[in-house]
């Protein structure tokens, strides 16, 4: 029997001012995932360092967060088989510079922080990150 898994992912600050949104979403309908749901907002400082708390030690912390609270962003829950691992290989490596061709970071992303997508990199994590934006009944069935 196949598993649905599911994940999270966020359309940063930089690719929404890029206007990439679309072009984001309509990759992720391309590679079969499904959009359970999806919102634009905005969070603060201390609600991205709340999400990211996991990174609280390494040296790019405060700039992740302030960045993260620099501007709209547009978080998704999606679904698919395997979707955390295939989620991370549509989003391509953190660098862009070396991300492959036809990857989200590829296309969207500028430098290592500014990549223009997050996803989440394991269940637990998945977990985690579709609490902290959504509320159980929030997700289609």
């Amino acid at each position: 029997m196949k598993t649905l898994q599911r994940t999270l992912t966020i359309v940063k600050p930089d690719a929404v001012r890029k206007n990439a949104v679309g072009d984001i979403i309509e990759q992720f309908e391309k590679n079969s995932f499904r959009i359970l749901a999806m919102k634009m907002l905005e969070i603060n400082k201390h609600q991205a360092e709340q999400f990211y708390a996991v990174h609280a030690s390494r040296p790019f912390y405060h700039s992740l967060t302030e960045f993260m609270s620099s501007g709209p962003i547009v978080v998704l829950a999606l679904e698919k088989e395997n979707a955390i691992a295939d989620l991370r290989e549509l989003m391509g490596a953190t660098n862009p510079a070396g991300a492959k061709e036809g990857t989200i970071r590829k296309k969207w992303g500028s430098s290592i922080e500014h990549n223009a997508i997050h996803g989440s990199d394991a269940d637990d994590t998945a977990r985690f990150e579709l609490s902290y934006f959504f509320a159980g009944y929030e997700l289609a069935k």
